[in-house]
């Protein structure tokens, strides 16, 4: 009787207990638990529209088309005739089994592509054959689609979620697609919308018993917002035929609210590239091109000495410190001596010889001689040449140079202004100004990207502050309210020392290096730039055509945009940078060209056979170090 209670009493217990925790399990914990992890919970996914992107004066840049992708759930999927499916998705065995078993290691219960992005004329046939295969089944997708063949390297491009990205945001699943590049990078989660989903309940056999718990956990899917750019396509489009046959960057910035007109870089792709099917193929070749780099945008990320353009800051920090005046003067010899050997000479070509020149001349005229002796002097203002150096690049710095500009796109490069510091740790002996002259002409160890001279040429135009370059300009039609974007940022040089360097930069095109680019009825002011290039061949240095540079705004006393160009062995800045920015300024404020002849020439001007020699002799120095000779 004993045993026989016991028994019962162990029975009820253990009931009890089973009773208690399928009551925790189901009625108190069942509402935390994450339901997308369930197996016994399917989850098919509606995907938005993406939102579409416009450029400034609403033309259409980036639209939406369907895609359609061949899901696989591998626990769902029943034995099938290999063969006769592989014939229906036109594939072979081996490349099923690859796919499946991809598949299978991402996640058994999980959906993931098993391919993707079917051509139309395929989807309606699949759609009718796909049923009998268990485990397999259509997903719509919104893929991008590029009306107008342009700016690539600011819209960026869209691409596959892959597997560790998947695992890292609970977001993705493997196989969605995610911006990747450029502004469909920077603006994922404004673009990308809301994905609508729907759950169903599974029984012990896997198979859908109905919707789960009456829908109250489906949601709608929410279409992404439509961004509004900066940008004007029209200028872009027009400064990327300009640069056709050339290497470089430019960028055209609106200096009264840093918003970008153009960012363009060459050569350049048709984003349609990086679309459907053939984007694997396509990104392979394009990524893979070192030699003419199509996917890197040289407007944000290449880093070149700046040259003559850089004078004017020199001049500028030297008014602001009270080491010169406008009215110093600086009697030039061709050049300037800044040691007693030979080679502690900086030449010059400003072409006035013994005579002082100022400030107003000196930039006009980029005289070598004043912007030495004006940077020397800066230096060797404080009582040691490290303290020097660091109000020197504290100057610099203020005009957006030397650091990330921390514009709204994701790419970039800091440049580099050096200060005190950054000598006292390269440099083992006692260096001075002069050790570091070549600094007062813009080469040396200053380095700059194209989008930071511009803002630099914005910020001399407004005389002494500038806002953060950008982008967007709207999100689904509402101004861009960001303080980032909103907040004037001063220079730390005063407003009074402007005016002289925008007289001298105006008298470059009236009768100075650029007096060959006016463009009549707009007063430009604007710099040329040349820096020397050179590249090691087999452990001699050998001396390429000069990089091509020009700054300028316009016009003079209403700034609408300001410009920075670089092209690479391109010559003096005169011969390409300051027509092709002279005609981009033309086009911008009176929407026509009336110096056909120069637009035909700068559009025929081919720098290819400079690029093909630059690469006869990279090869040739790859070739030696290959086979240990000299």
């Amino acid at each position: 009787m004993k045993r026989s209670f016991l028994l019962i009493f162990l029975i009820t217990l253990v009931g009890i207990i089973y009773i208690v925790r399928l009551f925790q399990l189901q009625i108190i914990r069942g509402s935390e638990q994450d339901i997308n992890q369930s197996a016994t919970i399917k989850i098919e996914y509606d995907y938005p529209e993406r939102g579409y992107i416009y450029d400034r004066n609403g033309k259409l840049l980036v639209a939406n088309q369907l895609s359609y992708d061949v899901m696989v759930i591998p626990k769902e999927v029943k034995p099938l005739d290999t063969l006769e499916f592989c014939s229906l998705l036109k594939i072979d065995k081996e490349n099923f089994i690859k796919r499946f078993k991809k598949a299978e290691k991402y996640a058994r219960w999980l959906p993931s592509v098993f391919l993707k992005q079917l051509a139309k004329e395929d989807y309606a046939y699949l759609q009718e054959k796909l049923p009998k295969y268990k485990g397999f089944y259509i997903q719509k997708r919104i893929i991008r689609n590029y009306p107008i063949k342009s700016a690539a390297n600011v819209l960026g491009y869209i691409s596959e979620v892959s597997e560790y990205k998947a695992k890292r945001n609970s977001y993705y699943e493997q196989g969605e697609l995610i911006g990747a590049w450029g502004v469909e990078k920077q603006y994922e989660n404004v673009l990308r919308g809301i994905k609508g989903k729907k759950r169903f309940k599974r029984n012990n056999l896997n198979e859908i018993t109905g919707s789960y718990k009456d829908g109250i956990y489906d949601t709608l899917a929410v279409a992404g917002k439509d961004l509004t750019l900066t940008i004007d396509s029209e200028l872009q489009q027009y400064g990327e035929m300009l640069m056709s046959g050339k290497r470089g960057g430019i960028v055209a910035i609106e200096p009264q609210t840093g918003e970008i007109l153009a960012l363009i870089t060459a050569p350049s792709y048709d984003p349609n590239l990086l679309v459907g099917r053939k984007r694997s193929p396509n990104s392979v070749k394009l990524f893979n091109d070192t030699i003419n780099m199509p996917t890197f945008d040289r407007g944000l990320q290449a880093s070149y000495a700046p040259g003559s353009p850089f004078k004017i800051i020199n001049g500028l920090i030297g008014l602001e410190e009270g080491v010169i005046d406008k009215n110093f003067g600086v009697r030039c010899y061709h050049g300037y001596r800044y040691g007693k050997r030979p080679n502690e000479f900086m030449g010059c070509h400003c072409g006035i010889v013994g005579r002082p020149i100022k400030l107003k001349t000196a930039i006009a005229k980029s005289c070598n001689s004043y912007f030495a002796t004006t940077y020397r002097k800066i230096i060797d203002n404080y009582e040691n040449p490290t303290i020097g150096t660091n109000e020197w690049s504290k100057h610099v710095m203020s005009f957006g140079l030397g650091n990330y500009l921390g514009y709204d796109l994701p790419s970039g490069q800091p440049g580099r202004i050096p200060n005190g510091d950054f000598y006292d740790r390269n440099y083992e002996f006692r260096w001075r100004a002069t050790t570091t002259i070549s600094n007062a002409i813009g080469q040396g160890e200053v380095e700059t990207t194209p989008i930071q001279l511009a803002n630099m040429t914005a910020a001399i135009s407004n005389k002494g502050y500038f806002y953060t370059p950008h982008i967007v300009k709207k999100i689904e039609n509402k101004p861009i309210l960001d303080s980032t974007y909103t907040i004037r940022r001063n220079t730390t040089v005063s407003s009074e020392h402007f005016p002289i360097a925008i007289e001298a930069m105006h008298e470059t095109f009236t009768r100075g290096t650029a007096k060959f680019s006016q463009v009549k009825g707009i007063d430009i002011c604007g710099k040329t730039g040349t820096v020397e290039n050179f590249i090691r061949v087999d452990g001699n240095k050998v001396q390429l055509p000069d990089h091509s540079i020009f700054i300028a705004f316009a016009p003079k006393d209403d700034p609408k945009i300001a410009l920075a160009i670089f092209v690479e062995n391109g010559g003096y800045g005169a011969t390409i940078a300051a027509p092709i920015t002279s005609l981009l300024i033309e086009k911008y404020l009176n929407r026509e060209i009336t110096r056909k002849h120069i637009e035909e020439r700068m559009v025929n001007l081919s720098l290819q056979k400079e690029y093909d020699k630059k690469q006869e002799l990279l090869t040739k120095k790859t070739d030696s170090i290959a086979t240990g000779t000299k």
